[in-house]
């Protein structure tokens, strides 16, 4: 089975380095048989938030809002990659992703962080993990850092550090066991809400 698995990103500084990280793992996903589709917020320039995708109940939503709620409901796991702004997630990526929530319902969710010092966004990696898990998704536990990103990476994507890709195997592997069982588990029991 072939998952598809949107890669939320969230910088939109013109200087930003954690492009690089998600394309790093977009090629991850990409090369474990996956569906990797990175949804950056640059590219889907959206409003600061002032009304949810499901809120358009009697008028067709703006189009890319409903290209991305289509992606997002087909979906079968995520990852966020997020640097850390404040100790906490950049805007851009709360504005982008706070625009949908049942879309996001019984899908579990990985986290990848970085940021340029060397303790690698950890502190937006907690604050993502409650907002994930309040929007509806199982947040797996392992959890992928990236310290000094500015480094780590060549543009595309390539890691400086051949070890990268196996480290970041575990984080994967993980994933797709949380796919697989949640997948199974909305084909076999109604889903509770």
């Amino acid at each position: 089975m072939s998952f598809t698995v949107p890669v939320f990103y969230g910088s939109v500084r013109e200087t930003r380095k954690g492009i690089r990280a998600a394309r790093f793992v977009v090629n991850q996903l990409k090369a474990a048989g996956f569906e990797p589709v990175l949804i950056d917020p640059i590219e889907y320039d959206l409003p600061l938030l002032r009304r949810m995708y499901k809120t358009y109940k009697e008028e067709q939503p703006p189009e890319m809002l409903e290209e991305l709620a289509g992606i997002i409901k087909n979906a079968d796991g995520f990852v966020v990659v997020t640097g850390e702004y404040n100790h906490t997630m950049p805007p851009a990526l709360t504005n982008l992703m706070a625009h949908f929530l049942e879309e996001y319902f019984h899908r579990p969710v990985g986290i990848v962080s970085y940021s340029a010092g060397r303790l690698s966004g950890v502190r937006a990696a907690m604050h993502a993990r409650n907002m994930l898990g309040e929007m509806g998704m199982a947040v797996i536990p392992t959890e992928y850092a990236i310290p000094h990103v500015h480094n780590a990476f060549e543009e595309d994507g390539t890691p400086t550090d051949p070890k990268m890709p196996e480290h970041m195997a575990k984080f994967i592997k993980e994933l797709k066991w949380y796919m697989q069982v949640m997948h199974d588990g909305r084909e076999k029991y109604e889903v509770p809400y």
